[in-house]
């Protein structure tokens, strides 16, 4: 019930903040008679700026119409071409997008995570929980691209990396999806990286295989073995929905792989931070050159652009 009153309350404010604005310029309007308009002309302009505003914003929460939208989403990164800068940059980005959910004041919570000894992370995944997270998120699926001086190169040559972002919605037991317990494989290992002798002595990692799809999924986050089990399987059929979804979708399609995964060589955004510095999304060409500011989870811009460039023509 509370999830879905804030989801109305993003709708329902902005129409409330319109009503506002327009019944106090209809009163300024009054006073400027009396007194002359130009003495609360720059109150009208800012009223019917506050108007705009808020116009534009339920226009955006129009967009985010999807039949997942609203939900929550599982956020995987996986380095990819590129070596430890890749695991470093795959770390970069698991930083970026955990400030842009703290900064919306989102729940995050670590799923799994692969670390890389000589620095970074190979993989992880998170949970992040909030309205709309995951009609924001679907944004970043794809693959993301890094140039820089690589600070692990001792001759200081510049190099690149490449790292996926896979986005699927955290689905509830509201949405029904079958998966035969047949058609996936079932492995437990013991856990990696921190979080005391238990997790690291029992195999409380759960990872699964669906073997039509190919697709893997692996939650290592709780002590017990049936917690991880239990979201191993969620995650599971998350993935499983964006999949079946892809195949409707022509764009998202060319980002999944035959396999559901997410294809190589298709990046979305290039970091650039030398010889210049500049992040552009190659889908709709929106360009920053803030790279800091953006790596520090100032990202929404280029989700919004993403959206938008998406919105049917009227």
């Amino acid at each position: 019930m509370v999830k879905e009153l804030k989801a109305l309350k993003l709708v329902v404010d902005p129409i409330k903040a319109v009503g506002r604005a327009l019944d106090d310029n209809d009163v300024l309007v009054e006073m400027g008679a009396e007194v002359g308009l130009g003495e609360v002309q720059a109150e009208i302009d800012a009223n019917f700026q506050v108007a705009d505003d808020a116009l534009e914003g339920l226009e955006f929460r129009v967009m985010l119409g999807g039949p997942n939208d609203e939900l929550g989403a599982y956020l995987q990164i996986s380095a990819g071409a590129g070596g430890v800068d890749a695991c470093d940059w795959a770390q970069m980005l698991l930083r970026m997008y955990v400030r842009w959910a703290e900064r919306q004041g989102f729940s995050i919570e670590e799923v799994e995570m692969s670390t890389e000894d000589m620095g970074g992370i190979r993989g992880a995944t998170i949970q992040i929980e909030g309205p709309y997270a995951f009609g924001y998120l679907k944004a970043e699926t794809g693959v993301h691209r890094l140039v820089r001086i690589s600070p692990f190169d001792a001759q200081a040559r510049r190099q690149t990396a490449f790292a996926s972002v896979d986005v699927t919605p955290l689905v509830d037991d509201s949405i029904t999806i079958d998966v035969a317990e047949s058609d996936v494989r079932v492995d437990t290992m013991r856990a990696g990286g921190a979080g005391g002798q238990h997790v690291n002595k029992t195999e409380s990692a759960v990872r699964l295989t669906h073997i039509p799809t190919g697709i893997v999924v692996r939650c290592q986050s709780e002590r017990s073995q049936h917690k991880n089990r239990d979201r191993a399987w969620s995650l599971l059929k998350a993935k499983l929905l964006a999949f079946e979804e892809a195949k409707r979708d022509a764009e998202l399609g060319k980002i999944y792989g035959e396999k559901g995964e997410v294809a190589w060589g298709n990046q979305i955004r290039s970091y650039v931070l030398n010889p210049y510095q500049m992040v552009k999304d190659h889908r709709t060409n929106y360009e920053d050159g803030n790279v800091s500011k953006i790596l520090d989870g100032d990202v929404t811009p280029f989700m919004e652009a993403f959206l938008k460039s998406r919105k049917p023509a009227t």
